[in-house]
Order: structure tokens, then sequence, then C-alpha cells
């Protein structure tokens, strides 16, 4: 309620300094704006942005990488090395910052711009008229003084005043909190000075849909001058967390508490034991450094962008990258079954009259009304038209009662021959139920109980053998100013119309294979059972047990949870209706995808963790959408599902290494502080390790994805993750106290020779067990991407080199006896054996995967 008398007070506000501006304005009506004045508009009053856009440039976006925390406390560590004379750390530390964020920098802006030219092909348009022609631009193109074409389906693309209008009904929901949609029309009234504007007769606002009718309007303020965006930049509020946002906030705090120990821990030990305090300062903060993957943010976008490219080459559009990891963690897919199962090219094949004979009265009657339709044309309609049929310029459409879900019919009001006629199609029950009387070889009577019987065993006929029936009525009228609800009764049952609608020819084989990946489909149609039934048993979907949008009315949340995960098939359903299924579902922990396309989709499509439409969709959908799919297609859709997967499989392939790895090497320093004399290795050489790790993962995005993983949704385990690094660590840990031993016992390490050889066992170690950990099978049988083995190899390559290169003396190496890297070829070869065992274990354990319930 405090939502929408704040809207409600800034709509007042913003309306009337709207009024006043565009009293400046002179709109030719016949031409619209040219080309050269909509360029001046669009740059005195900037893009048509309800929200500004949060786009910098590529020099704030590295200062901003400059503001990370532990960039600031290593670019602090390495003045302080300056200050006191330690240039050459200072200097090392340094260039590893500088060359951390460039490549950072590198591969985020890359897959940002990716992702953003693909979100351009699916951005919202407006229908406007310049230079004397209707033409289709983005939306962000409208500026004020334009003429704009409204119609069923369509978003309003920004706050304007009606010039013509038909039958308009406006959802304003979004401004307003009112479901209901709202009657406007031209007519210049006092409304648009009232208190609450929002309810001016002849004004449509920018972020309201259209849900029936037409209209003409010209714009009287865009972007953050409109009505919505003053609401927006006041009352804005974080959309509800993600998933895949949810995951990557515990991992987070798991690592956060991690770290805090290990440092908190290494300071007091190195206290106690009188190291040299800024030495100890720094190992410390270089602990902090190389446990925490910092290369995270860029590992995700570069991962998540590449997986939207793929998914773009499979006609998969996704318009926000988090999405991608709910599009494979969806375990349960809703959709109408028309465009789905079946091909959506509906085909009228039969017109007859109510007891089942051919009759052309009823195709003329339906094509009047097809014809005449103000709203979104569907499939249907469109069949009508392109059946060969009569000539209709006698007809002259006089009004409309516009379609609803709940009624399920539509009314044209025409005169013909100086007769007005009221001619209703639409749902056959829905029909019948306001008819009187049927007409039969051109004789009327009345509709009693043995005629319902017949007309009702007429259409159940056509609908059980997969027929997409609709019912004809008429009654002729009286004139009155216009026609309403009330008008819709004692008509006559013409008769029926027959559409088919094929199933696809792959559609059983999708959803088989869907089912094979973890995926359960559910159809929610608001067709009869028999045309749902007949159309899902022919693609193998399981329709014996169908719930009617009646019984969902009678169930309440719980119940209706629990029948919505056993039933595959719902009919007769009404849009609200299929806005509590999918909140059902989701009550019991399912991960749902919605598709939808029409107007009344919008609800669910919000509701769904994944909501997809269609290229084709009208407005409203693709704007609620998170995934857009260039063709109508299940194959298309698993396509994109598989894709989804394997960017969130590589996403978690840094996590679970980085985190093993790099806690197994730091637990390492941490203990080994408690017994040597000196600094298990130097904080330089401490972050050029974690520097050349990181490095070797960068390629992790163009890494293969087990064939496994891909097959069953997934979802973030951070119960997982922590079990690998605090078993997977560990073993790294032993193999460290092993090199320990190995290099004060059996080489007489000097504090330089301890240095180098641990060094070197350390980025062996940790970088070569991401062969293992990058798979959950035999690393034999499943093979990495050429650029990750490549740059894997080359970093372990690189580490071995160092010690015999000018530049080690720099870094306090010093050359290795040729017997440490046999025993360094022995102790990294086991250590990847025993991960491998324990993997196998740790992936039995903890089951990453989202157990369906079917």
């Amino acid at each position: 309620m405090e939502f929408r008398l704040q809207a409600e007070l800034f709509v007042a506000k913003r309306f009337r300094l709207k009024a006043e501006l565009h009293a400046g304005y002179k709109t030719r009506m016949d031409k619209g704006l040219t080309n050269r004045e909509a360029a001046q508009r669009l740059l005195k009053f900037g893009p048509n942005d309800p929200i500004a856009p949060q786009r910098s440039t590529g020099l704030v976006q590295i200062l901003l990488m400059f503001a990370n925390p532990l960039v600031i406390i290593l670019l602090i560590a390495s003045a302080v090395s300056a200050f006191v004379g330690e240039i050459v750390n200072a200097v090392i530390i340094s260039i590893m910052v500088i060359v951390s964020i460039v490549i950072n920098f590198v591969q985020t802006w890359h897959s940002q711009r990716a992702a953003e030219s693909l979100r351009v092909q699916v951005a919202p348009t407006a229908t406007v008229l310049r230079d004397g022609k209707w033409v289709n631009i983005p939306r962000r193109k409208v500026v004020p003084d334009d003429l704009i074409r409204l119609s069923a389906g369509d978003i309003v693309p920004a706050d304007a005043r009606l010039l013509q209008a038909k039958d308009l009904h406006v959802n304003q929901a979004a401004l307003t909190g009112e479901s209901l949609p709202v009657a406007k029309d031209a007519a210049v009234t006092v409304e648009t000075t009232h208190e609450n504007p929002a309810n001016a007769s002849n004004a449509v606002f920018l972020g309201t849909s259209i849900v029936s009718g037409t209209a003409t309007a010209v714009v009287t303020a865009t972007g953050q001058n409109t009505s919505f965006g003053d609401i927006v930049a006041r009352l804005a509020a974080r959309p509800p967390e993600t998933e895949f946002e949810r995951g990557t906030r515990q991992f987070g705090y798991l690592i956060m508490k991690t770290v805090f120990f290990l440092v908190f821990f290494v300071l007091i030990v190195s206290i106690a034991m009188r190291h040299d305090p800024l030495e100890s300062m720094l190992f410390a903060l270089a602990l902090a450094v190389g446990l925490t993957p910092e290369f995270l943010p860029m590992i995700t976008s570069v991962t998540l962008g590449r997986g939207a490219i793929h998914m773009s080459r499979q006609k998969v559009i996704v318009k926000h990258l988090e999405a991608i990891q709910n599009f494979g963690s969806m375990d349960i897919f809703c959709s109408d079954k028309t465009g789905t199962l079946t091909s959506g090219e509906m085909e009228l094949n039969r017109h007859i009259d109510p007891v089942g004979n051919a009759s052309n009265r009823v195709h003329l009657l339906g094509f009047v009304n097809a014809s005449f339709e103000s709203g979104v044309k569907n499939p249907i309609d469109e069949a009508i038209v392109k059946h060969e049929h009569e000539d209709i310029d006698q007809f002259r459409k006089i009004d409309e009662i516009p379609f609803d879900f709940e009624r399920r019919r539509l009314s044209i009001v025409a005169e013909h021959n100086g007769e007005l006629i009221l001619i209703m199609k639409g749902a056959p029950e829905s029909v019948i139920s306001c008819c009187s009387w049927l007409e039969i070889d051109g004789n009327q009577q009345t509709l009693d109980a043995e005629a319902l019987s017949k007309s009702t065993a007429t259409f159940e006929g056509l609908s059980a053998t997969g027929n997409r029936t609709l019912a004809v009525a008429y009654k002729t009228v009286t004139k009155q100013d216009a026609y309403r609800i009330d008008d819709e009764k004692d008509l006559v049952l013409a008769g029926f119309l027959a559409f088919s609608d094929p199933p696809l020819p792959d559609a059983a084989e999708v959803i088989e294979s869907l089912r094979r990946d973890g995926v359960m489909v559910k159809i929610l149609t608001g067709d009869s059972e028999l045309v749902a039934r007949h159309v899902c048993s022919e693609v193998g979907l399981d329709g014996a047990d169908i719930v009617l949008g009646d019984q969902i009315d009678k169930m309440s949340d719980s119940a209706l949870a629990q029948v919505a995960e056993k039933t595959r098939v719902f009919a007769r359903v009404s849009p609200m209706q299929k806005h509590r299924i999918i909140i059902a579902l989701k009550s019991r922990g399912h991960v749902v995808g919605f598709m939808g396309d029409g107007i009344n989709d919008a609800p669910s499509l919000q509701a769904a963790d994944v909501g997809i439409s269609v290229s084709t969709a009208v407005d409203v959908a693709k704007d609620a959408a998170e995934i857009i799919l260039l063709e109508r297609s299940l194959r298309v859709l698993h396509q994109g599902i598989i894709e989804g997967r394997k960017a969130f499989g590589n996403v978690m392939k840094y996590l679970l290494m980085g985190t093993s790895s790099n806690f197994g090497n730091m637990f390492s320093m941490a203990a080994a502080a408690l017994f040597l004399p000196f600094l298990p290795m130097l904080p330089t050489q401490i972050l050029l390790n974690n520097f050349l790790y990181d490095l070797a993962q960068i390629t992790i995005p163009t890494d293969n994805v087990d064939s496994t993983y891909i097959h069953k949704p997934r979802r973030w385990d951070i119960k997982m993750i922590r079990n690998f690094m605090l078993y997977i660590g560990p073993i790294s840990s032993i193999y460290d106290f092993l090199t320990f031993y190995a290099l004060l016992k059996i080489f007489h390490a000097s504090e330089s020779l301890f240095h180098t050889g641990w060094f070197v066992e350390s980025l062996a170690s940790q970088t070569l067990v991401l062969f293992v950990i990058r798979t959950a099978g035999n690393p034999f049988r499943s093979r990495p991407s050429a650029p990750l083995a490549i740059t894997t190899l080359l970093v372990v390559l690189t580490g071995c080199v160092l010690p015999f290169t000018p530049l080690a003396g720099v870094l306090g190496f010093t050359p290795l006896p040729p017997m440490f890297f046999l025993f360094l070829f022995g102790v990294v070869s086991t250590y990847l054996m025993l991960v491998e065992l324990v993997k196998r274990r740790l992936m039995r354990w903890s089951n990453p995967v989202l157990h369906t319930r079917f």
C-alpha cells in the first residue's frame, strides 16, 4: 500500500510537468518527427531508459579493480617494502598486481561486450512514425513528441497522451499495483490534472502493457523523466537474490572465515618466534592472497560469457549471465503444448454446424470475427483468415468486446446490409453457455437438453482426435453506444471450427532426451483435457491423470504442491492457475522453468526460476523472460540447457581446484612457521607462486565438460567445496611436509634452496592437480581442452626453469640439484593418484545433483 501511495504521488507530480512540457511541442500528425528532429531530441533528453545504464569506461573499470581490498593491501605492502629499502620486493609485488589486473580487465571486458551484443538482439522495440513511415526502433531511441502505435501485447515505451484509441485496456500494475486492466480512450478530460493521473483515461505510461485494443499516442516524456522513472529512482529495490548470487555469497563467507583464521594464526606464531615483523606481516598477507581465489570474478564472467555466446549459436539468447546457472539447474520445464509439442501452425480443416454437418456459414461468421479482432493475432485467427473464404466487404465493424482469459471468448459487432450482428467465437463451453438457440441447415431451434447433448458430443468428438475446437455463435442486436459483456446472452449457436496442429516429428524424442538429462516436462494448457490427452499420448507424455483448472481452484497451496509434483498434464488452466502451479513446484525445492509468449504469461515468467520466451512473443512476455529462444523448439531449449550446465561446470572446476590446492599450500606454510627457523617461502615467492597458478587457470572457460556432468541438473553445493578443501587440502600438506623433510634431511638445503625446492614442488602439485579435479571420472579418458593443457604445462615448466635464469637471484631462488627433479616426479605422481582416489570418494559423498522426486 505504501508503494502504491508513493507511486500515485510521483505519477501526479510528473504528469503535470509532462503536460506543460508537451504543450511546447508541435507534432506533425501525418509524418511524425523527422530522423533529424529525433536525433536532436535524443541528444537533448538522452536515451529512453527509466534507469540510467550502469556502464563505465575502461579506465573506470580498471580503477575499480584497483579498489579491491586485496589489491589495496598489496599496494600498501609494496609501498612499505620500498620505504624500508626492499626495492626488489616492492617492484615484484607491483608488477604482479598490475599484470593480474590487466589480465582480469581484458578477459572480463571482452566477455561483457559479447554478452551486451547478445542482449541487443532481444532489446525491446517501439513502433513510431518517422518521416511519414511507421518503423520499429529500439525503445531507448524513442524521444518526446514521437508518435507511437500500440496494440495488444505491447509494453508502452514511454509516457504518452492518447490521440486515437479503440477498445484499449491497459495493465498498470507496474505503476499503481492494481492488477485489473484499466480502460483507456482518447477523449480530452480533466483527469489529466487529477491527483492521481494514472487514472486519466487519455494517458498511458512507460512500463505498463496493452491488454487489448489499439491506439496511437504522442510521447510526452521519456526515460527518467517518466512517471515510472521517478518511481524507480526513489523506490528501486534490489531484485531477489538469484541462486548463483546466493552460492557466490556463501562461498565468499567460507573463504573469508578460513583466511581470517590462518592469517591470525600465522601472525601470532611469527610474533612468538620473534621473526622479522615486516617480513612476518608480508608473509601473513601473502597467505591471505594465496588462499583467496581473486580471479573468481574474471573466471565467472568469462565462463558465463563464453556460455552465452555458445548458447546464442544454439539460438538461445541470455539476457542476464546469472540466468545461465539457473537454466542448467532447471529440473522441471512447464509450457503450453502449442508450439512446444506441436508445430503451432494451425490449419482450419473443418467448419461444421452443431450436429456435425459441413457449414460455410460457420466459417463466414468466424472469418468476420477474426478479421475485425483488434487483439493479438494468434495462430488460430491466422488459420481462419488464410482459409478460403467469401468476400466480407459488406461487413463493417461497429464495436468489439475484447477477449479475456476468464470468459475465454471474443465478440465483434458488425453491420451487414443495415443489420447489426454480434458474432462470438471462443472456447465451446464458454460460447454454448451464452446460447439459447442453435442453427441447423438455416433453421433455428431451441437449445434444449437433447440439442445441448448433441452439440457437446460434436465438439468433444473433434477434441478427442486432437483438434483444437472453437464454437461460433451470433445474434442480431439493436444500435447502442457501446456493447458490453452483459450483451453476450441469448445467442444462436452456429457451429464449430476445428483446427489441426499435429505433433512435431521430434517431440517424443526430445522429451525423452530431456527426461534422461533430468528435466521433467509438464504441460500447462488452456485446451480441453480431450485435446491435451490425445496430443500428449502421441509424444509419449503420460496424460492418464490430467488435472483441470476447476480442480486447482479447490486445492490449498500445500495440496497443489503435492499434486503438481506428480502430475504431468494440466488442462483448462488460466494464467493465474499456471502461476499457482509454478509457485507450488518451487515450494517443493524444484528449479522451475516456464516458457510463455502471451500477454498473460508475464506473471508466470517472473515467478519461475527461469522465464523463457521466444523472439516472436509479445513485448510483455519477452521483457519478463530471462532466456529468449530465437526458434520455438524443445530441441533448441535442450541444447541451451546443456550449454548452461557446461558453463557452470567450468566455474565449479575453478572453485574446487582453487580452494583445495590453495588451502593445502597455505596450511603447510602456516604449520611450517611453527618449527622452521626461517619463513618457509618468501612473501614475493608466495605471490609469484599464486600468480603463476592463477595464470594456469585463465583457460578453464575453454575446457571440455564431462558428459556425465551435463546429464543432470546442477546447483551450488558449498558442502562439496568445503569437503574438497578439508580433505584434499591436507593431502597436499602431507606431501609438502614430505618435501620439507627431503629438503632438510636428504638435500641438506640452505634457506634459499629450501625456498626454491618448495616453490617448484608446490607450484607443480597444485597446478597439475587440475587434470584430476577437472573431471569426476578417469582423468585419462576425459581430455582437457588444448588451451588449458598448454597453459597448465607452461606454468609448471616456467616454475622449474626460473631457478636457472638470471631472475633467480632477484626472486631469492637458487639452482636445484638434478636428483630433486627425480624426487619431484615421484612426489607429484603419487600425490595425483591419491587425490584421484579421494576425489572419487568425495564425489559419492557430496552429491551435488538435485534429486528428482518422480
